[in-house]
């Protein structure tokens, strides 16, 4: 993993200078490996998060909104009993060691200061993060190991606690270890030279194996038999690394691909692929982690449990289509009804020349203008007046048939509009609870049944809810029925409301109170609207704005219709960083 004991210790540099002397003044596990601290001292507050994922685990701060569930785990509420109130003292980390430590004068029931440790062991499949008391006793963990599963060390309440054990013969490329390396290096039995590296020394991830290959010799799976400095460049482009690291000179570096999607992270630039990807400095290690683990591991998540909901959408979706295509196609069809009445008129016109028997009818076509003969069909079971009189009814059925199919086909338009927001919505989702809302409009509106026993169904309330620059409230709609809900019922007739123009999205009201908002509010709930809409990924989104009081909705339309009059349209490009930086819920 990318987060190696070095870049560690980058990240408690940086949060030493941030959260120490703050104090936690709350707790809470959104997830089974993740905890958040809200901290607070120093006129700021922060939100620290602490992951012990297998594949994710971290330390840093946050700016994510998290969802936490009805009920705390009990290590949470274990946390809480010992950790609120009390003060970060300082941030360890033990020499080249994947492990963080938290130092805390912690309040005891009688409001005696205890000192307690919260330590975080970042290391793969075997991350914890464990609670100790002045005694070095562990009071709990996130996950408990007993003897049956692991013979080495054991990790449970009461034992005292010990580090993990250290990774044997290999070097600690934080201190000296010159006098070692020739030795190391002639005795070399892996092929290539990331391997050697990887294999000989601790604290450096594989991506920096990799980069230190590359700078020394131009390549990422360069041979060890093809060199012929001994390793000299190697060991150049080591201590480079090292005294970058020990003269503070490490920067977060993200590496993007060119749709801006994030690959890896490290504390040095990283230069091994060249024009492959995008190479971005971060403002902060805590915004790097932020910005590559937690809203993707959020997007898996979301993604996961919304991967059925869209596969019956689309169903529905496609079948809708099929048959709207059908119906088209009846509707051309209809269109073709003159022609029948035509028939009809010729063979009244020639009832003096027919009789009954007669299979087929070629009279002139006084509807063409050239007076061309027409062959007409008939059914020799029935008289001349029959056939003209069944040329008539398939007429009038086409004329009704019509009216009809013009009918079905605006519904069927706008029931595929409907299930096309939805499916916008499910790609916009920020979290399980805007799930759960589409689920419900969902039920509300007979595409999911609803559980058994479970009376009417009703969305859960709008709480996306921002303030632009200025102090105005804005609120976003996090599926159709709260769109309606919040431009129908909610919102002041004077207070503007916003949607993108020509893309599915929610609805976006800013909030006026009776005054007419500056410029820049109007511009950042443009943008905010942009953000919530299908062209979130655009350079430039039209998004057309009105008072309240123009927006209305027909009747008996599908929940988040509405038509609007008198607006204005505004270009903008959606923002992330400002959506998340205007957020307030």
């Amino acid at each position: 993993m990318p987060l190696d004991a070095v870049f560690l210790d980058c990240v408690k540099v940086e949060l030493s200078n941030e959260i120490v002397d703050m104090r936690i003044e709350r707790i809470s596990q959104p997830q089974r490996d993740v905890l958040v601290f809200s901290v607070r001292g120093l006129g700021k507050s922060h939100k620290l998060l602490l992951s012990a994922g297998p594949s994710d685990g971290r330390v840093h701060i946050t700016t994510y909104q998290f969802e936490n569930p009805k009920t705390a785990p009990m290590f949470c509420m274990l946390l809480r009993k010992h950790l609120l109130g009390a003060r970060i003292v300082s941030i360890e980390q033990p020499q080249s060691e994947r492990v963080l430590i938290l130092n805390m004068d912690a309040p005891d029931a009688l409001g005696y200061v205890e000192k307690k440790q919260l330590i975080v062991e970042l290391i793969g499949r075997s991350s914890n993060i464990i609670l100790v008391d002045k005694e070095g006793l562990i009071v709990d963990c996130l996950r408990r190991i007993g003897g049956e599963m692991s013979d080495r060390r054991m990790v449970l309440p009461g034992l005292f606690y010990a580090y993990p054990p250290p990774q044997e013969g290999k070097l600690d490329p934080m201190s000296n270890f010159n006098d070692k390396w020739n030795e190391a290096f002639g005795n070399a039995k892996e092929k290539f030279v990331d391997r050697w590296l990887l294999s000989t020394f601790y604290a450096l991830s594989p991506l920096i194996c990799r980069e230190l290959s590359y700078r020394a010799y131009g390549s990422v799976d360069f041979e060890i038999a093809a060199i012929t400095d001994g390793g000299a460049s190697l060991h150049e482009a080591l201590d480079m690394l090292i005294m970058e690291r020990k003269a503070a000179l490490s920067k977060p570096w993200m590496l993007q691909s060119y749709d801006d999607e994030p690959k890896d992270f490290s504390y040095t630039k990283i230069k091994q692929y060249e024009d492959s990807y995008n190479v971005v400095e971060m403002d902060s290690f805590s915004q790097l982690l932020d910005s590559f683990h937690t809203r993707r591991a959020q997007m898996q998540r979301i993604s996961q449990s919304a991967s059925s909901l869209t596969k019956n959408l689309k169903n529905n979706r496609d079948r809708l289509v099929r048959k709207l295509e059908m119906q088209t196609q009846e509707l051309g069809d209809t269109m073709k009804r003159d022609r029948i009445r035509e028939t009809a008129d010729i063979i009244m016109a020639n009832l003096h020349s027919m009789k009954q028997g007669d299979s087929q009818l070629i009279a002139e076509d006084f509807y063409d203008s050239n007076n061309e003969l027409r062959t007409i069909f008939l059914d020799s079971k029935k008289s001349p007046q029959q056939n003209a009189a069944q040329y008539y009814k398939e007429y009038n059925k086409a004329k009704t048939a019509q009216t009809h199919l013009e009918k079905q086909i605006t519904l069927g338009q706008n029931e595929l509009a409907y299930l096309q927001s939805v499916l916008s919505q499910i790609d916009l989702v920020e979290s399980e609870s805007d799930m759960q809302s589409i689920r419900e409009e969902l039920m509300e509106t007979g595409y999911l049944k609803a559980p058994k026993n479970k009376g009417k169904i009703r969305a859960t309330k709008a709480t996306n809810v921002f303030e632009t620059s200025s102090g105005y409230k804005v609120l976003v709609g996090r599926n159709n029925i709260q769109n309606d809900q919040l431009t129908m019922k909610t919102a002041d007739k004077s207070d503007f409301w916003f949607h993108s123009q020509t893309h599915q999205g929610s609805h976006v009201v800013l909030c006026c109170d009776g005054q007419t908002p500056d410029e820049q509010s109007v511009l950042e709930a443009a943008t905010i609207a942009a953000y919530f809409s299908s062209a979130r990924s655009e350079d430039k989104v039209s998004v057309d704005y009105t008072f309240v009081k123009f927006v209305k909705k027909p009747s008996g339309s599908r929940p988040g219709f509405v038509t609007y009059t008198n607006y204005k349209t505004i270009i903008v490009k959606p923002d992330e960083d400002l959506v998340n930086r205007l957020r307030k819920g």
